[in-house]
């Protein structure tokens, strides 16, 4: 048994009872949709036409957002059906950056994931899911795909059908009849101007956190127009646009004109800053060892701050971490009711593993304890270089983000921790007494930042494969996020440091460039979690 959907455009009229139907079955609140019917127009004056597209969860046989999810409250039934548990949910969102066709949200009353999960309350009791039993044209068809007696396994033999994104290699198991191939890939439209739907964009996901402060004053007039003032700015700053919206269909332009509201940015600037002091946890061992590989003898001073910082910071790291969860009190869940094939549940375990071995080095060192310390500093290494850039293979993960998938990912972050940890340990050289081995830091900060430019320039000017891909990197060379690139990554991050530790060498110097480049750390890891982003997946 495996079941399905078919979505029938040849019927479709746009009338949105499924919609409804979904909201009134599952009580789904007002801002989020399980699903929806996007509109496009397209043609050329007087030959325009309107198309309905029927949006939701595809059920995939190899779904992303299940393999991402580190705690199993999505998982894939025997009959194919993707559901979700909300008592298991931590509300990390990775499922929504997983998922490429947009299906999940974050219900703003109980703070955990929810989608479409084929009213599987009604199926296991013999009735079909709500949006088919309410469909006037009988435009939806559900059912079990693999019995040859039923009319969707029928019509799949018999139509021509087409999935959304099938180069993802999800195998959805949502089809379309007469899929119009603009409606279904977000990248050939503008997003739509204010509707009915899509002005309440700032009561969802973290747009939610603003529309909070309202909720319980007697300003709900204010926050509908300031939902709307939002929109209606935007929609006359694309008329400025070589390419205005509002008259793409004039021109044989697709436009969106009827949509689901934009879930804004999932992972703020705690995830950023949780890379970042990840970043600086990892460095701080590393740059220890590099010293002791390189034939330096490490002072009992050193070796305690080391193991100061890296648990100082990995403390931070944690700390931003339930954060950005939209159930911080589910935080153990990752830990205790762990799903092996999410790297948030290895990240989880390599912070976890880390920190007891860091505790084990420093009380070793202070109680001077008879440990081989080429073992202890061994096994501790491999899970440093671990925490250094377990999150490349999370940000992988994450299908519905094409950036992301960069091959050069681990080294970018790699790069990042030794850069951190030489960065801190050269600020501290100056409130602490340089010890011998810190001649080693402005090589390693010297070389680190060549290495780091060239992995930039890799980054972005490889040969993106999808039309997302490209977009972002636009975006940070060209459009909103240059001046954050050009200033903050490149000028500040990079190019001063190295010319400060090149022509102006010193102690002091080196503790300045230090701070730069914790600074353009930071900006790069904002610029490279946000922009991506950006990007509509529906």
């Amino acid at each position: 048994m495996k079941y399905g959907f078919i979505i029938d455009n040849r019927k479709c009229i746009g009338c949105h009872a499924c919609t409804t139907a979904c909201k009134s079955e599952h009580d789904v609140p007002i801002g989020v949709n399980r699903t929806y019917v996007k509109q496009v127009e397209k043609g050329v004056f007087p030959n325009t036409r309107r198309i309905f597209s029927v949006m939701r969860c595809n059920h995939c046989a190899d779904a992303p957002c299940v393999e991402i999810c580190p705690v199993e409250a999505l998982y894939t039934r025997e009959d194919g059906i993707v559901d979700f548990d909300n008592n298991r949910c931590i509300g990390c969102k990775s499922c929504m950056q997983a998922c490429p066709y947009d299906a999940l949200y974050i219900d703003p009353d109980n703070k955990t994931a929810a989608k479409c999960n084929y009213c599987a309350h009604r199926v296991e009791v013999g009735r079909a899911p709500a949006c088919v039993d309410v469909c006037p044209e009988h435009a939806i068809i559900a059912g079990d795909m693999e019995n040859p007696h039923t009319e969707i396994a029928t019509l799949l033999a018999r139509e021509q059908v087409m999935v959304r994104k099938p180069e993802k290699g999800t195998n959805p198991n949502l089809f379309y009849i007469n899929g119009d191939y603009q409606s279904l890939d977000p990248d050939t439209t503008a997003k739509s101007g204010p509707g009915l739907w899509n002005s309440q964009a700032r009561g969802v996901g973290h747009y939610a956190k603003a529309a909070e402060k309202l909720m319980h004053t007697n300003d709900d007039i204010n926050l509908l127009q300031m939902s709307i003032d939002n929109d209606l700015q935007a929609a006359y700053q694309k008329k400025e646009t070589k390419n205005p919206n509002y008259i793409d269909v004039l021109n044989g332009k697709a436009r969106r004109v009827y949509d689901t509201p934009d879930k804004g940015i999932l992972w703020g600037w705690e995830v950023s800053a949780y890379v970042t002091t990840k970043a600086i946890a990892a460095g701080a061992f590393l740059i220890p060892l590099l010293a002791v590989i390189f034939g330096y003898e490490l002072s009992f001073t050193t070796k305690l701050v080391s193991v100061g910082l890296s648990l100082g910071f990995l403390g931070l790291t944690g700390l931003f971490l339930v954060m950005d969860l939209d159930r911080p009190d589910r935080f153990l869940n990752v830990l205790l009711r762990p799903q092996w094939n999410s790297w948030l549940v290895k990240g989880g375990y390599t912070i976890s593993v880390f920190g007891l071995l860091m505790t084990i080095w420093g009380a070793a060192t202070y109680f001077e304890w008879s440990i081989p310390e080429f073992f202890i500093l061994g096994l501790t290494a491999v899970f440093g270089v671990i925490l250094a850039i377990y999150t490349a293979f999370l940000f992988a993960q994450a299908k519905g983000r094409d950036f992301w998938q960069s091959p050069t990912l681990p080294i970018h972050m790699l790069v990042h921790s030794v850069l951190a940890g030489a960065a801190v340990f050269a600020i501290l050289a100056v409130v602490l007494q340089p010890e011998i081995w810190m001649e080693m830091l402005g090589t390693v900060i010297a070389v680190s930042l060549v290495i780091n430019l060239l992995t930039l320039v890799s980054e972005l000017t490889i040969t993106h494969p999808t039309k997302a891909a490209k977009k972002v990197v636009t975006m940070i060379l060209k459009e909103q996020y240059r001046g954050l690139f050009w200033i903050g990554t490149v000028l500040i991050g990079n190019i001063a440091p190295l010319m400060l530790i090149i022509f102006v060498p010193g102690t002091l110097t080196l503790a300045v460039a230090g701070a730069l480049i914790l600074i353009g750390i930071y900006i790069t890891e904002k610029i490279w979690v946000e922009a991506p982003q950006r990007i509509p997946l529906a």
